[in-house]
């Protein structure tokens, strides 16, 4: 199994609230309360193009929940920002190697 393929099949939490209507659109995963960037800057996790990307990594290191993060991120096709300690490019990278 790849990295990628190892990465995906993380399970998606199942969440404990039923939320209907507009609602269910707007809901974060539920692993987001869990998740260490929701106490932190939002700012580190978007660097401007060839910024630092170093403390959104250091952060990521620490949560509990980096891997279904990664996985959010890689089974929604995120494009920009930090998630799961992985630039975009490095997701765009898992991504082609996979294939």
């Amino acid at each position: 199994m790849s990295d990628l393929e190892r990465v995906i099949a993380v399970p998606a939490s199942t969440p404990t609230v039923k939320w209907t209507g507009i609602a269910a659109l707007i809901t974060p995963e539920p692993w987001v309360q869990d998740a260490l960037c929701a106490t932190t800057d939002p700012e580190i996790f978007h660097p401007p193009k060839g910024g630092s990307t170093a403390a959104a990594k250091a952060v990521c290191a620490r949560c509990d929940v980096r891997e279904q993060c990664l996985a959010y991120a890689l089974r929604t096709n995120q494009t920009e920002s930090i998630w799961g300690g992985k630039s975009a490019r490095e997701r765009r990278t898992m991504r082609s190697n996979a294939a």
